[in-house]
């Protein structure tokens, strides 16, 4: 099973494994006073016509290939992100994409652009769905988070065997292949730690979880998904309010609010 949303969670971490981004020139008002010396002059090989400075290039690419960027995990981008906004918003509004900014979590992220007369725009990324065991994962982690938060840590671990235990506890009555479904538990986590939402080398044993996971998942798209997850189980799909669907993290608990 899979679930298809528009969560821009989706675009994979090589969203534009070989995008050109043909940069035009910026204003010095668009750049800032400060940059406009830097900006005028800069030319990083023979014809290159960019107007963007090195450290700005690199965060725009960055943003590009990466499903988001945040202080914890890209400190040296979001510093550039943070101080060049109005650059870097207007080159991704160039190639149809929006810059969304969360101050608060220190994240960044693209989302696909969408025109306000309804018609199609050209799009650079590519959306999969997640698995169904990478969803699982996913709300399992914003789950953690939140409760780890709310006891006062500001960074949040979790352990590869409590995940995939987590994962294989929403295994249907009916299936019967537990090797299987383990292995499929297992690759969800190392997807979501190549997709950078859980902070480690794919090998490890404990992770931390990204400050991404919440503004990524946000509380409407979590009952979507746990409809979605209930339907594909054969249970009926509930709403539960906020509480509800936070009770267990609240309590200590590692098997709260999933998304399907």
């Amino acid at each position: 099973m899979s679930v298809d949303t528009d969560l821009d969670a989706h675009q994979r971490p090589d969203d534009l494994d070989r995008l050109g981004v043909e940069a035009g020139d910026v204003d010095a008002d668009d750049a800032g006073s400060d940059d406009a010396g830097d900006l005028a002059s800069v030319s990083l090989w023979e014809g290159d016509e960019g107007g963007l400075a090195h450290e700005q290039r690199h965060a725009l690419v960055t943003l590009l290939k990466q499903r988001f960027i945040s202080a914890r995990t890209h400190p040296r981008d979001w510093k550039v992100l943070v101080e060049h906004e109005r650059v870097l918003r207007g080159r991704l509004n160039d190639l149809f994409l929006e810059l969304q900014v969360d101050r608060a979590r220190e994240v960044a992220w693209k989302r696909q652009a969408t025109s306000e007369t309804g018609s199609k725009l050209p799009t650079l990324l590519y959306d999969a769905a997640w698995s169904r065991e990478e969803t699982l994962v996913l709300v399992h982690l914003r789950d953690r988070l939140r409760a780890g938060h709310a006891g006062g840590e500001t960074r949040v671990f979790v352990d590869r065997d409590d995940v995939v235990d987590h994962v294989e506890s929403f295994r249907p009555a009916h299936a019967t292949d537990e090797s299987g479904d383990e292995k499929r538990a297992r690759n969800a986590v190392t997807s979501i730690v190549k997709a950078g939402l859980l902070i480690g080398a794919p090998g490890d044993d404990r992770f931390e979880i990204s400050e991404a996971v919440e503004p990524l998942l946000p509380l409407e798209l979590l009952q979507e998904l746990l409809d979605a997850l209930r339907r594909a189980n054969g249970t009926a799909p509930a709403e539960p309010e906020e509480d509800d669907l936070f009770a267990s993290a609240d309590a200590g608990r590692d098997d709260a609010g999933e998304r399907a």
